[in-house]
């Protein structure tokens, strides 16, 4: 196979069958091997030259970091599912394709918000903490009191793969299902009895609340003071979704004052800074933005951005093309 020489950067180590695909591919492939979070001065020298860029979703590429590349940038292949982070028609304006990795993390995200579900209700941080310390000296009807799980309502905001993936996965568990989305889910209604409802009424008859929409100026703390104050105050929420989706002062104040029980949280508002309030809060179940860290998904992510890159490179049309009018 031969190789073209376009010059390539990727932001951070990804797993090897990714590189392994540039390298077969491309002759000059550059890697942050330091692994470290660039700063913006970092990405923006980095980035000179470049014909193709792979980022993650930590790095911001907006129209100043394209300009420093240079007109000769074709791609930026988003090792993520999300984009966000990517000027979209900052990239069409000058004609570069964009791609993302949809669809392989869908299972990896759903298990990863049950996970923070049943480690939030269930309190196992906090009991892990104490009998680490030595402090369980025996049984006791009230030690770490949660909340159950099977038979309640589960409230699903935003019901796309990864909030269908969640819903499907409560069926074993009993529970009534709620959600709301600006399209209607025949699959959740026809097979699971889910039932498509206002957020405001989700919100107030919901046990646990998994969110799972886009950060659009629409979902821009979606969850803010007023959301918290309809939650029961037995209710958790659950947000493997984005960070600014969540309001994280409100969070916060919400945890604090027993407006809602518990929360678990894989996203933040202004990562990799996590609200103060929050880290000091025992009702709060925090992960490293890790949803979708198991070994297969971040394979099957980097080898998807990988192809799209070199696709794109090589004049073929990549399969997850965000922006396809920069090819008409």
């Amino acid at each position: 196979m031969a190789k073209e020489n376009f010059k390539v950067y990727v932001t951070r180590i990804i797993p090897q069958p990714g590189f392994d695909i540039l390298h077969e591919n491309l002759t000059n492939v550059r890697i942050n091997e330091e692994d470290h979070l660039l700063s913006r001065e970092e990405l923006l020298e980095n980035v000179k030259g470049l014909d193709g860029l792979l980022p993650l979703l930590t790095e911001q590429i907006d129209g100043e970091v394209m300009d420093a590349a240079g007109k000769q940038l074709k791609i930026i292949a988003n090792h993520a599912v999300g984009f966000d982070n990517i000027d979209v028609p900052a990239a069409t304006e000058r004609g570069i394709m964009v791609t993302n990795t949809p669809g392989v993390l869908t299972d990896a995200t759903s298990d990863h918000a049950w996970a923070l579900l049943f480690t939030t209700a269930r309190r196992v941080v906090e009991s892990d903490k104490f009998t680490r310390a030595g402090k369980y000296k025996g049984w006791g009807p009230m030690m770490y009191l949660g909340g159950d799980i099977t038979g309640r309502t589960l409230g699903v905001v935003g019901a796309g793969r990864i909030g269908n993936a969640v819903a499907e996965k409560s069926s074993g568990f009993k529970m009534q299902i709620l959600y709301c989305d600006e399209f209607r889910n025949e699959n959740l209604e026809n097979e699971y009895g889910a039932k498509k409802v206002s957020f405001e009424e989700l919100l107030s008859e919901a046990d646990f609340v998994s969110v799972h929409v886009p950060l659009l100026d629409s979902t821009h703390h979606l969850f803010n003071d007023a959301a918290f104050k309809q939650m029961k105050k037995t209710a958790y929420l659950i947000n493997t979704s984005r960070g600014p989706v969540v309001d994280e002062a409100a969070l916060v104040r919400a945890l604090q004052n027993g407006e809602i029980a518990g929360a678990g949280i894989d996203v933040y508002e202004d990562e990799p800074k996590i609200h103060p309030g929050l880290t000091s809060l025992d009702n709060a179940v925090l992960t490293p933005h890790t949803a979708s860290a198991t070994i297969e998904t971040r394979t099957k992510m980097a080898t998807m951005a990988a192809q799209n890159l070199v696709d794109g490179l090589k004049g073929k049309r990549p399969a997850n093309l965000l922006n396809p009018e920069v090819l008409t």
